[in-house]
């Protein structure tokens, strides 16, 4: 009642490989270099001179050729994060006095719209009882 019966699973692999007792099988194609094959040393050779080639065509004085002045806002246009308890209540409520004022704008213009409407509407009947 044990485990896997590995002595089931257990292959011969000698009739594959036809070679000395405890020797490695022989390679279908010759051994490469140890850590010198021509990939590795292609590889190695564009790791090392990608950089260096970079370097060379556009110099090292990247941040004075390239830089965008006044690209980044000053401190003073950025915003500013409330830290204090006053500060966060007195943010809070500048935003609720703008969403309040946004919302009244935004419950004119709709009532505008359905009086605009209602007169189309009302201009419309009398047209058509006029016709008839």
């Amino acid at each position: 009642m044990g485990g896997l019966n590995l002595e089931v699973v257990k292959v011969n692999f000698a009739p594959l490989f036809p070679c000395r007792r405890g020797a490695s099988p022989p390679l279908p194609f010759p051994r490469p270099l140890t850590g010198l094959t021509i990939f590795g040393t292609a590889k190695f050779g564009m790791y090392l001179m990608f950089p260096i080639g970079i370097m060379y065509y556009f110099g090292t004085n990247l941040d004075s050729r390239f830089s965008v002045p006044d690209f980044w806002p000053k401190p003073e246009q950025t915003n500013k994060v409330p830290t204090d308890r006053d500060e966060i209540n007195a943010e809070l409520e500048r935003l609720r006095a703008k969403r309040l004022y946004l919302r009244d704008r935004r419950l004119a213009a709709e009532a505008q719209a359905q009086a605009r409407q209602q007169q189309a509407q009302a201009q419309a009947q009398q047209a058509d009882d006029s016709r008839q």
